[in-house]
């Protein structure tokens, strides 16, 4: 009798305990939502929503753990099927929003994670369970961010996804390697640069810049090559914060390739360059251009808006440092 308690006690703990793949889907602009339509019609909205959500996950074999206001925890066993699920809620609802009046201020983001995790009283616990709930902060309206563990069991080519490159997490003592999942249509990923005079190039070149300087409003900060990947944005976890509502949490990327600092916008509504000593604007969405010299960067919304959070970057050999 004693041996058949024990069997079953350790078929519970081997149900208990399993990997899975954990999403956290949240809507981002809630706030505004109750604040224009009133707590009953704004709460019925988030529920009809986040509902949507859940059944969209559930019909890939997704299990909802919990609605938690305006956000859903749900489960896959399936990491292929957990995939396919959260681009099919990034789809829909983009969908959503090009007919419904008033969702179009509600957007979804979403956090992805797997790991072992332990189930008790209809709940989850485990490692994957707060990672996916860190990065569901740490992306920006209609974005999914997801560990490595996530892409690497995908078929090769089978999603598109761009790899954002470590990321501290609050409470992790180690930076994570994080990818951005891409749902929309292919864009092109051209890399940019500008028209300018050979000279400029030529002097840029014979500089071979390994540092740059960052500057918004009184906030200043250094970097080297060797500190990119560089991430410019809204969130806690970038190393140059510019805390202003239209930045994403994670809104740009500088990385240091050959000779050049190459900036990638990654942004829900894009980034604007402009060079010192030069009228053209270079406008980037989901693209990349080579930095040069100095100038400023505009993020969220362009330089013809006189009140644009801008940051100021300068160019520099290390002597110059």
């Amino acid at each position: 009798m004693g041996g058949d308690n024990n069997l079953r006690i350790n078929r519970t703990l081997r149900i208990a305990m399993s990997e899975v793949t954990i999403v956290f889907a949240d809507l981002t602009g809630s706030t505004s939502i109750f604040e224009s339509l009133g707590n009953a019609r704004a709460t019925a909205v988030v529920t009809r929503i986040t509902q949507d959500i859940g059944r969209t996950g559930s019909q890939r074999g997704g299990r909802i753990i919990k609605f938690l206001g305006d956000a859903v925890l749900m489960a896959f066993v399936d990491n292929y099927a957990a995939v396919h699920a959260v681009i099919d809620m990034q789809r829909q609802h983009h969908e959503r929003t090009k007919t419904g009046v008033l969702q179009t201020k509600l957007r979804i983001k979403i956090g992805m994670a797997r790991g072992e995790i332990v189930e008790q009283g209809g709940d989850f616990f485990g490692d994957a369970v707060n990672v996916a709930s860190r990065l569901s902060d740490l992306a920006g309206a209609d974005e999914i961010c997801a560990t490595d563990n996530v892409i690497a069991q995908l078929p090769q080519g089978d999603v598109r996804y761009l790899k954002l490159g470590p990321m501290s997490l609050r409470g992790k003592s180690e930076p994570l390697p994080v990818y951005r999942i891409e749902w929309q249509p292919e864009e092109s990923s051209e890399f940019l640069t500008v028209t300018l005079e050979h000279s400029a190039l030529d002097a840029l070149h014979a500089q071979s810049p390994h540092g740059m300087d960052l500057t918004w409003l009184d906030m200043h900060a250094s970097f080297q090559s060797t500190d990119t990947p560089i991430f410019l944005g809204r969130g806690q976890d970038v190393q140059f914060a510019v805390n202003d509502p239209r930045v994403s949490r994670l809104h740009a990327k500088i990385d240091h390739r050959g000779e050049v600092f190459v900036l990638e916008d990654i942004s829900s509504y894009g980034t604007w360059v402009r060079f010192t000593g030069s009228d053209k604007v270079v406008s980037l969405r989901r693209q990349e251009c080579v930095l040069l010299e100095q100038g400023e960067i505009a993020l969220g919304t362009s330089f013809d808006d006189i009140s644009a959070p801008t940051v100021s970057f300068q160019l520099h050999a290390p002597s110059a440092h």
